[in-house]
């Protein structure tokens, strides 16, 4: 099984930025742990990050075929991207939608995602064990669906 992690605006900047919201790991640690994780899941993983919309939308695009799942952070185009929305729709793989922090008790603006209606679940609030919690959630999806 092969899983495609996308990490989206802003991500590669964790352990330098606004530490109070999204912790001291780096982003480099949390793909470690979720190597890690992957290997006891018996599952691989494809791990991207991007700064640009249209490289997210590509590499969504491209995983047909080739995954089984996505775990997704849109970062903040959450709440802006119809057009990784629609990408997350088109290719029909089942995914699953993660933050770092609880975008709910955050600014009005970050309440609604327009990705999570096309995802199978949403974690958020449980800094880099929402990208664990929502692995595991996602490799148990595919395997039992």
């Amino acid at each position: 099984m092969k899983i495609l992690v996308i990490h989206g605006p802003n991500l590669n900047l964790l352990g330098k930025r606004e530490k109070s919201i999204y912790g001291k790991k780096t982003l480099e640690e949390i793909n470690s742990d979720l190597k890690s994780l992957s290997s006891e899941l018996d599952a691989t993983l494809d791990i991207f990050q991007s700064n640009h919309e249209g490289d997210i939308i590509d590499k969504i695009h491209k995983s047909i075929d080739k995954c089984q799942g996505i775990l997704i952070n849109p970062g903040a185009y959450t709440h802006t991207s119809i057009a990784i929305r629609d990408a997350i729709a088109g290719v029909e793989l089942p995914a699953v939608e993660v933050h770092l922090s609880n975008i709910y008790a955050r600014e009005e603006f970050r309440h609604k995602s327009v990705i999570s209606p096309v995802c199978i679940g949403q974690i958020s609030g449980f800094g880099p064990n929402s990208y664990s919690l929502g692995l595991t959630a996602l490799v148990d999806y595919v395997r039992n669906n």
